[in-house]
């Protein structure tokens, strides 16, 4: 899911130059200081992914100040959303705040509909509550068919760091 986002910003982040507007990423559920693989393949092409959470919510020692940085950070997303100035905004992660009441799902929806016509929105998560999908242009659901992770194979580093 995030691959795929990823993949989405780097094609549009390539283009840039054409349409002149910028492309930004928010990762929902990872702290602002995470340094994994795609934080430094993006910062050496100068496109900077921002951390708005306190990592995995099931390590959270502080559910109630998880929340409030999911709220902030939304803040700060939708103010990129509704500024006019992107091409695309990526709310990596962003169905887990909506799932555990975080973020008001009516806030989002008003966001996404009222936005700029020109600045486009990819979302991704697991379990997707249906008023996305509803107004979603295109919406693609992966399927986990196999994983090295439920073989006893642990995460990898490069691969799922």
């Amino acid at each position: 899911k995030s691959t795929a986002a990823f993949g989405l910003a780097l094609r549009a982040f390539g283009r840039q130059h054409v349409h002149g507007k910028k492309v930004k990423i928010y990762q929902c559920m990872k702290v602002p200081s995470a340094r994994f693989g795609e934080h430094r393949a993006f910062e050496q092409l100068g496109l900077a992914v921002e951390g708005l959470g306190d990592g995995f919510s099931w390590k959270s020692k502080d559910l109630e100040h998880s929340g409030q940085l999911a709220r902030e950070g939304w803040q700060k997303a939708k103010a990129a959303i509704m500024d006019g100035t992107h091409f695309l905004v990526v709310l990596d992660e962003i169905t887990y705040p909506l799932i555990y009441g975080w973020l008001p799902l009516d806030d989002v929806l008003h966001t996404l509909q009222q936005r700029p016509k020109d600045v486009h929105v990819c979302l991704t998560g697991r379990r997707c509550p249906p008023e996305l999908i509803e107004i979603a242009d295109t919406v693609t659901e992966m399927t986990l068919v196999k994983h090295a992770f439920k073989a006893g194979i642990p995460a990898q580093r490069g691969i799922e760091d």
